[in-house]
């Protein structure tokens, strides 16, 4: 019997995919990473199913879109009942561990009220008659909430396996204000741990003038991404050890928190990039014809000034903001990749290199300037729904670079493809590096994005439902309750300022486009349960 590979599969948050030097970018450096994709494959049309964190990372961990999983948008958990690949994984003998960021679940204590939309026929319906009977909450859906880990750093992780991971070890949160079983290891080395976080115990950054950025004061050795390397050295450790006496293959997902804002880089990371060198993308300052509501709604903030940059909302800025956030960004994504070179280094000191898949992405984009715009949400725009994958198989080796459709949907299924294990019932993403490896074409007419946006989100008081339609050359996206669409032919306009929604001469491909959406959707509705018996 062939020898089982191990997994170890990193993912970072919200990192676009020309953020990487085996990306084609040549101002961030990140040789490690780039030695993956030396090693590997590299596929260049890679999409998330929604470009926003739990959907993003429920869909991951499914196989399944956010609509099917329930994970529409952030504030939902993933129910427990979901079957993972993850699962399939640990019954099939593997071991599994789960280090750093997962926000399948809510990180946050903050309930919204009232409730941001009520049915339009009157008053809400008593809550056992509601909706709200259906929600999922419960001590199982209490463990990655960041207050509770503030108050007991040691708390126990009473819900396990967790998603089908038997080690947990969670950093949730964003920038220097990371929680989870990071606040215990981060106070025992700073008792007074809440005196290093935050903007107010920064370092003195003299002319800086960057939204949501500050130099934080905890010590490069003790920032989040540090931990999350330390963790993932210290569970390989275990496993050369054989502290487990076991020899079955491992699966380790290593999640960073970062570049995703506040842009918090520790110690020689916050300076490593000049902001007067960096490059801003080709479309920034520039109006695109036919604009969407939400950005000429965002458009129009800037211009008066009303506009939030302190928050989760996109938001519009001017060109020294840009500069300064972009060098900020990779600073951040630079030590990301110092953490991962030493985990790669741990591989082959302890002789796991050679029958390990090493893989390699993100949970979404950032819009980083494209369209003068920062963060995420609303708008499908390449920078925010395109993200890497980067796949290495030391066992059956795959190289260059792949053109074929895919996305983040169809991670789970390629690992169980390469496990041999059989992908379950309802799992809609498809084996997409077997595709590419072999040749074989995938039963997909295109890629299929949705997105629920919460108007808190965005800073706007309606809900956002936005489903778009990719394939090798445009991009089609339909939103609810608006007649303007978006439709982008990413071959001639790549910085997607031609909006040919109305424009009659692309009113064939548009129908095209329309059909094939519809068809792909259709080929993703969920599939009957097994019946037990005849009707």
């Amino acid at each position: 019997m062939a020898k089982r590979p191990n997994f170890l599969l990193f993912i970072t948050d919200q990192q676009r995919a020309d953020h990487l030097g085996c990306y084609g970018n040549t101002e961030v450096n990140t040789p490690n990473i780039d030695s993956i994709a030396a090693n590997g494959m590299s596929f260049d049309k890679f999409y998330v199913t929604t470009p926003s964190c739990m959907p993003s990372r429920a869909t991951l961990m499914t196989g399944r879109t956010p609509s099917a999983n329930g994970v529409r948008h952030n504030g939902l958990p993933l129910s427990v009942e979901a079957t993972t690949y993850v699962d399939l994984l640990r019954a099939a003998g593997y071991r599994t561990a789960h280090i750093g960021k997962s926000h399948i679940q809510n990180m946050t204590m903050h309930p919204i009220n009232p409730p941001q939309w009520v049915p339009e026929a009157g008053d809400p319906p008593p809550e056992d008659l509601s909706d709200a009977k259906k929600m999922l909450r419960g001590d199982a859906y209490d463990m990655e909430k960041n207050p509770l880990w503030g108050k007991n750093p040691n708390r126990d992780m009473h819900h396990m396996p967790f998603y089908g991971f038997d080690h947990v070890r969670f950093a949730n949160g964003h920038g220097d204000m990371v929680q989870g079983h990071y606040t215990g290891w981060l106070k025992e080395r700073h008792e007074d741990h809440m005196s290093l976080r935050g903007p107010k115990n920064a370092q003195p950054t003299e002319g800086w003038v960057a939204p949501q950025a500050w130099h934080t004061s905890i010590p490069e050795e003790h920032y989040p991404t540090s931990y999350v390397t330390e963790m993932a050295l210290e569970y390989l450790d275990g496993l050369g050890q054989g502290q487990d006496d076991s020899d079955d293959p491992f699966f380790l997902y290593c999640s960073y928190p970062d570049p995703h804002h506040p842009f918090t880089p520790p110690g020689k990371y916050w300076g490593m990039y000049d902001p007067d060198k960096m490059t801003l993308p080709e479309n920034f300052g520039k109006e695109g014809n036919d604009e969407t509501a939400l950005m000429r709604h965002l458009r129009q903030q800037f211009v008066d000034g009303s506009g939030r940059m302190d928050h989760v909302y996109p938001f519009m800025c001017g060109e020294r903001e840009a500069r300064e956030i972009h060098a900020l960004t990779y600073g951040m994504i630079s030590m990301v990749d110092d953490g991962i070179g030493r985990i790669l280094a741990k591989l082959k000191e302890l002789g796991l290199d050679d029958d390990t898949v090493i893989m390699f992405t993100s949970d979404h984009g950032d819009f980083l300037g494209d369209h003068s715009l920062m963060l995420k949400t609303g708008l499908h725009y390449e920078s925010v729904i395109r993200v890497p994958f980067i796949y290495s198989d030391p066992m059956q080796p795959v190289s260059g670079r792949s053109d074929e459709l895919g996305g983040i949907i169809d991670i789970g299924h390629s690992i169980l493809g390469r496990a041999g294990l059989a992908a379950y019932n309802g799992i809609q993403g498809l084996d997409l590096v077997d595709a590419a490896r072999t040749g074989k074409s995938l039963a997909r007419d295109g890629v299929a994005i949705e997105e629920d946006a919460l108007g808190s989100h965005i800073g706007i008081d309606h809900q956002m439902r936005l489903r778009s339609h990719i394939t090798e050359r445009y991009r089609l996206t339909i939103i609810d309750g608006e007649e303007l669409g978006e439709l982008y032919d990413r071959q001639e306009d790549p910085g997607e300022l031609n909006n040919l929604w109305r424009d009659p001469g692309a009113a064939t491909i548009k129908a095209e486009l329309m059909e094939r959406m519809m068809r792909e959707r259709l080929r993703m509705e969920d599939t009957a349960g097994l019946a037990q018996f005849q009707a």
